[in-house]
């Protein structure tokens, strides 16, 4: 997922390494904190391989500034993970967010439509938090637990906003 943020910031604009971090922990960040030990690793990993590249500007008053571009290949790389998401992006929230805050690099509706499809149909299976056997069990089936059933009232209303928002978007992509 890092890299992936990585390759999304740098398709919206060169950036040095420490607004790039800024831009991957506000986005990321409240699920996992982005290190410096993680992040300067991640980019040199990348580098590398082709996905970005640096380049040295001199800094006002102070060191160079070392600004972070994303190669053509680098660019590619984001357009297929884009188009063909692997399934923990389209089945995991923090991950479909990241995804969903770079879709917009991908400018083929109908590939975005596909994206979209590929979660709206995730949320429309049965799914739950528990189980008893094959059955997923619900809200009412926890009478005495206020706290499971604000977990299962939290997770109606936002999946039913997510659906409700999908399909107009899947709409308004068809037009």
């Amino acid at each position: 997922m890092l890299e992936f943020a990585i390759m999304g910031f740098l398709a919206d604009a060169p950036l040095h390494g420490y607004e790039l971090r800024r831009r991957v922990a506000a986005l990321t960040g409240h699920v996992r904190p982005i290190a410096d030990g993680t992040l300067y690793p991640t980019i040199k990993r990348m580098e590398r391989a082709g996905l970005l590249r640096r380049d040295v500007q001199a800094g006002q008053m102070a060191a160079p500034r070392h600004v972070l571009t994303l190669s053509p290949a680098g660019q590619a790389e984001l357009l297929r993970q884009l188009r063909a998401p692997d399934e923990l992006f389209i089945t995991d929230e923090n991950r479909w967010f990241t995804l969903l805050a770079f879709l917009r690099h991908l400018d083929d509706p109908a590939a975005q439509g596909a994206v979209l499809r590929r979660r709206l149909n995730f949320l429309t299976q049965p799914a739950s938090f528990f189980w008893d056997g094959d059955r997923p069990l619900r809200a009412d089936d926890f009478p005495d637990d206020p706290f499971r059933q604000g977990l299962f009232r939290i997770a109606t209303v936002t999946s039913r906003t997510e659906i409700a928002w999908l399909r107009e978007m899947l709409t308004s992509l068809t037009r």
